[in-house]
C-alpha cells in the first residue's frame, strides 16, 4: 500500500473553508440584499435612493469629515512617536512601544468610559461639545493602530541612507522631506487604512459621548433595527466598495514607490 502523500497546501483547506463560510458567503448575502427590493427582485432603487437622499448623503459626508480629521490627528501624533522609538538610541525600544500598545489590550468600552469620565470632569457636560469629544475619543482609540505600522516601517529603514543625505549637505528638514518621509510611505498608507475606514463606522463612540449625529455605522444599525435589510445591506456594500477601492489604490501607490 502506497503511503499517502501529504501536501503542505492541504493545511490551507480549513482556512479556505472558514473564509468561504464566514467571509465570502456573508458578503454575497449583503450584496444580494443591497441590490434587490423587498420582493427579492434585482433593483438599483436602493442605490439610487442612497445618493438622492439628503439624509444619507449628509451622513456620508459627516462620516468622511470625522474620519479625515481623526486620521490626520493620529498621523501627526503617531509619526514623531514612531520615529523617536524606531530611530532613537534606546536599548529596549520594543518595551517602550508596548506602553503605547497596552491600551489596545483593555476592553474598548472600558477605555472610552474612563476617558468619558475625564472629559466630564473637564467640561461638566459632554453634550456641549459632542463633535470635539467624538474626535478625542476616536483619536485615543485608534492612535495605537497608527503607531504600529509607522514603527515597523521606520525600523526597516537603513540609517546609512540618512547618513548619506547628511554627508551630502542636507539639513534635517531636507532629510525628512526627501528621504525619510518617502521611504515611510508604506507605513503611512497602512496606518491610514487601519484608522480611516474604522473611524467612518465607529458609532459606539458617538453614542457614549452623547453625539446624536449619525455616521455610517449608526445608519446601518438603524436600518437593520427597523428590519430594512435592503437599505442596510446597500450601505454596507457601498462601504465595502470604498474599502476595496481604497485598498487597491493604496497597494498600487505602494508598488510604484517601491519600484
Amino acid at each position: 500500500m502506497k503511503n499517502a502523500i501529504f501536501n503542505r497546501k492541504q493545511l490551507a483547506v480549513p482556512y479556505m473553508l472558514f473564509l468561504l463560510l464566514f467571509v465570502i458567503l456573508p458578503l454575497l448575502v449583503v450584496v444580494y440584499y443591497g441590490f434587490t427590493d423587498a420582493e427579492g427582485h434585482i433593483s438599483l432603487a436602493n442605490f439610487i435612493g442612497f445618493f438622492a437622499n439628503p439624509r444619507t448623503l449628509g451622513t456620508l459626508i459627516y462620516s468622511l469629515v470625522i474620519a479625515v480629521i481623526v486620521t490626520i490627528i493620529c498621523l501627526c501624533m503617531a509619526y514623531p512617536v514612531a520615529l523617536i522609538l524606531a530611530k532613537g538610541a534606546y536599548a529596549r525600544k520594543h518595551a517602550f512601544l508596548m506602553v503605547f500598545v497596552l491600551p489596545m489590550w483593555i476592553n474598548f468600552t472600558l477605555r472610552i468610559t474612563a476617558l468619558k469620565e475625564i472629559l466630564t470632569l473637564i467640561e461638566g457636560n459632554l453634550a456641549l461639545y459632542p463633535f470635539i469629544n467624538t474626535i478625542i475619543c476616536m483619536v485615543y482609540d485608534f492612535l495605537p493602530f497608527m503607531i504600529m505600522p509607522l514603527f515597523n516601517s521606520l525600523t526597516k529603514l537603513d540609517n546609512s541612507m540618512l547618513e548619506a543625505g547628511a554627508d551630502l549637505g542636507a539639513n534635517r528638514a531636507q532629510i525628512f522631506i526627501h528621504i525619510l518621509l518617502p521611504l515611510s510611505i508604506p507605513g503611512i498608507i497602512s496606518g491610514v487604512t487601519m484608522v480611516f475606514l474604522p473611524a467612518m463606522t465607529n458609532y459606539v463612540v458617538l453614542d457614549m459621548v452623547y453625539n446624536s449625529t449619525y455616521i455610517m455605522g449608526s445608519l446601518i444599525g438603524s436600518y437593520f433595527s427597523s428590519y430594512d435589510w435592503n437599505n442596510g445591506s446597500l450601505i454596507s456594500a457601498i462601504l465595502l466598495m470604498m474599502i476595496g477601492m481604497f485598498t487597491i489604490l493604496a497597494d498600487r501607490f505602494t508598488m510604484e514607490k517601491e519600484a
